[in-house]
């Protein structure tokens, strides 16, 4: 059976400031640091940010099968602002998903608004109905909230002293 979740978060952040961090590697170092209950860490195992390069990551203790998996970018568009990772190892595959892939798409609204669309798609086992209520939007929802307050501080005027 194959499904698809949608998120969409909509921001007064540039679709440019925006795709600073999700079109980079910029994000793996952030998530981590902004969402830690979301993912403890992120590795780097190969690559440097394009297509073909593979992340691990290491869920927070707690979420029964789910200790760690890993990534493959399979699609980074700098012109239209869409990245798609593909889960290639790791314990979302070994639960039953026989695929697992997350799109961002930063779509620019106006010269300082964007939507930040998160897109799960999944294929999972007949035998495994259960599986799709695991697939859940809410971490793509906090990171698109996060990264939107983290870009619109990097933007904020410095105060002097």
């Amino acid at each position: 059976m194959k499904g698809s979740k949608v998120h969409e978060h909509e921001t007064d952040v540039p679709a440019s400031d925006l795709w600073a961090i999700y079109g980079t590697l910029r994000a793996a170092e952030l998530l981590p640091e902004l969402l830690p209950h979301v993912l403890a860490k992120v590795e780097l195992v190969s690559g440097d940010g394009g297509v073909g390069t593979i992340l691990q990551l290491t869920f927070p203790p707690g979420i029964p099968g789910l200790e760690s998996y890993k990534e493959k970018f399979i699609k980074v568009d700098n012109e239209n602002y869409i990245k798609e990772a593909q889960t290639i190892d790791g314990d979302i595959l070994k639960l039953g998903f026989l695929s697992y892939m997350i799109r961002f798409e930063i779509i620019k609204k106006g010269p300082d608004s964007s939507v930040i669309r998160s897109t799960i798609e999944y294929e999972i086992d007949d035998a495994h109905p259960e599986l799709e209520a695991m697939v859940n939007t809410a971490p793509l929802a906090a990171t698109a909230e996060k990264f939107s307050e983290h870009a619109k501080e990097k933007k904020a005027p410095q105060a002097t002293s």
